[in-house]
């Protein structure tokens, strides 16, 4: 029942940045497209991708009740990063450093990452089927990041990220920026 099926678009922080109206539903055809390419060589690496998600929808009670549209939303990003410490760099990562970590001993792999990237919802979702006021039409994101590989199982992930919203704010406004530093420790077994 209503938009359940919809997608809500949330920051890397979390932060929801968009989401249909309540009184619209999923109504007919739903396509996705998304090529991704990577490449990785010695201590570069580099991954794109790019998505364009269309819709049928259908304005379900209200003033506006039976309104049909078919909206695309397009995103894409581009992540790339080097490897300090001379490891080869992969699209899991560091699979094995040089020098694991150790009291003493070695230091581990250190990575750079930076990735930036884009969504925009198509044009024709405002007023109707969105709330231009809590939505946002448009969000460009920017992330630095440095990854620690201690050992083939061990690594810290620190994150300073970035994110400008185009709209979603009252009268029309653009909605303020997100800022947050992100740090994961993972373990693999």
């Amino acid at each position: 029942s209503g938009n359940n099926f919809l997608p809500r678009y949330r920051t890397q922080g979390q932060a929801q940045f968009f989401n249909y109206r309540t009184a619209v539903a999923a109504d007919g055809e739903h396509s996705r497209i998304s090529p991704q390419g990577y490449l990785y060589r010695g201590r570069f690496g580099l991954l794109a991708e790019y998505i364009a998600s269309k819709q049928e929808l259908l304005v379900t009670s209200g003033a506006a009740a039976g309104t049909r549209a078919d909206l695309e939303n397009t995103a894409w990003q581009a992540t790339a990063s080097w490897v300090l410490t001379g490891e080869d760099a992969s699209y899991r990562g560091v699979v094995k450093p040089s020098a694991p970590f150790s009291p003493g001993g070695g230091w581990g792999a250190f990575e750079l990452v930076g990735r930036y990237g884009e969504l925009e919802i198509d044009d024709g979702a405002f007023p109707l089927f969105a709330d231009p006021a809590v939505s946002a039409r448009r969000a460009k994101a920017w992330t630095l990041g440095v990854n620690w590989y201690l050992t083939s199982n061990l690594k810290l992930v620190v994150n300073y990220l970035d994110t400008q919203f185009e709209g979603g704010a009252a009268t029309g406004a653009d909605r303020e920026d997100e800022k947050a530093v992100f740090s994961r420790l993972q373990v693999a077994f």
